[in-house]
């Protein structure tokens, strides 16, 4: 093993260290509305990756703009997943839906962010997701 390949792998358990939430990667799909009973239910979409990951706000500030007939605050997140996690069956990219599903932080339970980026390396840490809060 290399003196770069020992580094790596101490970066890589160090970043694993911090990853605290639980997630789910999902392809997004149109939500369904029932008109009988005037509910709208989210779409499932294929699941990419479950599992561990690092959920951190990018930015204390969120932008807002207008989508549609409402206001939106869009707010920046970065998911960092294991960087030796599985490759999942389909290529992540924007608009694949982030669910966070646990974490010690209760606040973020139910979080729902969009991916707007990935970035992928061979000496990265792990593998990082840029997303945004839409709500």
């Amino acid at each position: 093993m290399s003196a770069l390949d020992a580094l790596l792998a101490a970066g890589r358990a160090a970043a694993a260290e911090l990853m605290r939430e639980q997630i789910t990667l999902r392809a997004s799909v149109d939500d369904g509305f029932d008109w009988g009973t005037g509910t709208t239910t989210p779409g499932t979409g294929t699941v990419l990756y479950s599992g561990l990951a690092r959920v951190k706000p990018v930015a204390r500030l969120g932008k807002e703009v207008d989508a549609g007939e409402r206001n939106v605050t869009l707010r920046q997140y970065t998911i960092s997943v294991p960087w030796d996690s599985p490759a999942p069956p389909e290529r992540v990219v924007p608009g694949v839906l982030v669910d966070v599903d646990a974490s010690r932080d209760a606040r973020l339970v139910g979080l729902r962010l969009w991916v707007t980026g990935v970035e992928y390396g061979s000496t990265s840490t792990a593998w990082r997701i840029s997303a945004e809060d839409r709500s």
